[in-house]
């Protein structure tokens, strides 16, 4: 029998020559591929345009030349490569009269100045809004777990609520609502859902940089154009006629219009005793005309069969789209081109699928999904959550990769949002032995956890965490890395100007989808089945499916 100190000697050296003997990912093979993904070519990756169809092509080919199986919908018995995805698409149509009167006195709105309205997906093909009372409902949040109520049984039929961004606890920091960290009370969609609920026809959510975490360019590009949403039974229940946004300066100026101080009533929305205020004398007037259709978009599939437990499933994900085509920015620039919103991704999900098909295959399956309509609300993930290819209750954990740090290697990584659960644990343990330390999500107060694929399966149950890149950089420290994060933010995010550049190494990329390829694959090996803390939201969910994976 060997001694002990022989056998750890040995085992670490094992460990290392299997290191030594794992794949690379290449540099170059990321930037050749995100520079093509974003070209002007592809317009944009918008869904259910030419740019899909040349996205879904080329991402079928390279999934095909990566090693990767088909793992999409069954066709005549065999496996393609998509899952088709059907969606409502609303634009409008025609032109577009939008006003608020104050006092008698009406004045014009231009849409995309003060006001970004979104196309009606409430089933309407036409939105007529005759001079509609507007509310003040504070931050719009319904929560009776909190004992917080900030609509106090207001009748809000016939009329138009106006709501903050955000929770109440982002400006204090300390409440009910998580402290800085926002809760999904905060995130736009569910006020957009509350609105409904609540019965009002339209909602105005007003725009502040800092707790909408994105300026106002990004509100104009991501709103103004077409909309997408998962085709509903009652999509009255989800969404009002009327879905937009304003801007600050004009919330203000119509507050004071109106004899309100737009800071005093912001503070007094920050307490649970909040009482819904009436703009005294003003509002809302718009009509416009809407296209609605039913299409059919794509989310792609490439998968690697498990050689002892196929029907276990690790997920890697990542939405292929972008906003397409849009409004010009100030260079005349209409093409948004999306090179690290989500292009970076797309290449990740192709390396990884080439990593993991040059290797023996594992125990579980693994499958690649690149996923439509993210920018449209999620669309395409929450459309495979609610109809998967492969069963969540077998599916192992989903690790989502968007909007990847195409620059050097960083110190540290981190993931979306501050979610408890054993796979960021795991996640944790293993970049470790890359010499990568582990930081906690910087901006809580910006929801990323909510704005991500992987919230999709998070809230039906299945472990999951979207990865960040470092903001630690090798080169440069932290304040080479929050610049250039603020810098993106600022100038590309949402906007023509995220384009591929070539002075992009990828050599940070590489290294971490390295790491994430051995982080899957020792999952897919196993036989464990990672959940989410004792006191998570999601452990419910899972646990409730806890049977068919005995």
């Amino acid at each position: 029998m060997k001694p002990l100190s022989l056998v750890l000697i040995s085992l670490s050296l094992s460990a290392t020559a299997i290191a030594a003997e794992s794949p690379s990912i290449d540099p170059q093979r990321l930037s050749a591929e995100v520079k093509e993904l974003s070209s002007d070519a592809y317009e944009g990756r918008g869904p259910a345009t030419a740019g899909e169809k040349k996205t879904i092509d080329y991402l079928i080919a390279q999934f095909q030349a990566a090693g990767l199986q088909p793992g999409g919908d069954l066709v005549d018995g065999k496996r393609g490569w998509t899952q088709a995805v059907p969606l409502g698409r609303f634009q409008f149509s025609g032109p577009m009269t939008l006003g608020v009167t104050v006092a008698g006195k009406t004045q014009a709105l231009t849409q995309g100045e003060q006001i970004a309205i979104r196309a009606a997906m409430n089933g309407s093909t036409s939105v007529a809004i005759e001079n509609a009372p507007l509310v003040f409902v504070g931050y719009g949040v319904k929560a009776p777990e909190r004992q917080w109520d900030d609509f106090k049984g207001v009748d809000l039929r016939g009329k138009i609520a106006v709501a903050l961004i955000n929770d109440p606890d982002f400006e204090t920091g300390v409440g009910d609502f998580s402290g800085k960290g926002m809760t999904y009370y905060g995130r736009w969609t569910y006020k957009f859902e509350e609105a409904a609920r609540q019965g009002a026809i339209g909602l105005l959510i007003v725009h502040e940089t800092a707790p909408a975490s994105y300026g106002w360019a990004t509100v104009k590009n991501s709103n103004t154009n077409t909309m997408f949403d998962i085709v509903r039974q009652d999509p009255t229940a989800k969404h009002p006629a009327l879905e937009a946004w304003v801007q600050r300066d004009f919330a203000v100026d119509l507050f004071q219009r109106a004899g309100l101080d737009f800071e005093a009533l912001k503070k007094q929305a920050q307490t649970r005793d909040f009482q819904p205020v009436t703009l005294k004398d003003v509002s809302f007037s718009a009509n416009y005309a809407v296209d609605t259709q039913v299409i059919t978009s794509q989310n792609v599939l490439g998968r690697l069969d498990g050689r002892r437990r196929p029907n276990e499933t690790v997920i890697y994900s990542g939405h292929w789209d972008h906003l397409g085509v849009g409004e010009p920015d100030a260079k005349g620039d209409r093409i948004y081109n999306g090179a690290i919103d989500n292009a970076t991704g797309i290449a990740s999900l192709i390396e990884l699928g080439r990593w993991f098909a040059q290797q023996p295959r594992s125990a579980r399956s693994v499958v690649f999904l690149a996923v439509t309509a993210e920018e449209k609300g999620l669309l395409g993930s929450e459309y495979y959550s609610a109809n998967p290819v492969y069963p969540l209750a077998t599916t192992v954990g989903v690790i989502n990769v968007d909007a990847l740090d195409p620059h050097g290697p960083a110190r540290n990584f981190s993931i979306s949002g501050t979610a408890k659960l054993q796979l960021i644990d795991d996640l944790v343990a293993k970049a470790k032995t890359e010499g990568l330390t582990y930081t906690p999500d910087g901006h809580p107060e910006a929801g990323y956890f909510f704005r991500s694929d992987h919230f999709s399966f998070a809230k039906r149950g299945v472990p999951a965490i979207s990865y960040g890149s470092g903001n630690d950089w090798i080169d440069g420290g932290v304040e080479a890395g929050e610049a250039a994060d603020k810098a993106y933010n600022t100038d590309a995010y949402h906007q023509p100007a995220d384009e591929w550049r070539a002075d992009w190494s990828f050599t940070g990329m590489a290294r971490d989808l390295r790491m994430l390829g051995e982080f899957g694959r020792d999952l897919a090996q196993s036989s464990r089945w990672p959940n989410w803390a004792a006191d998570s939201e999601f452990r419910a969910a899972r646990d409730a499916s806890a049977n068919e994976r005995r």
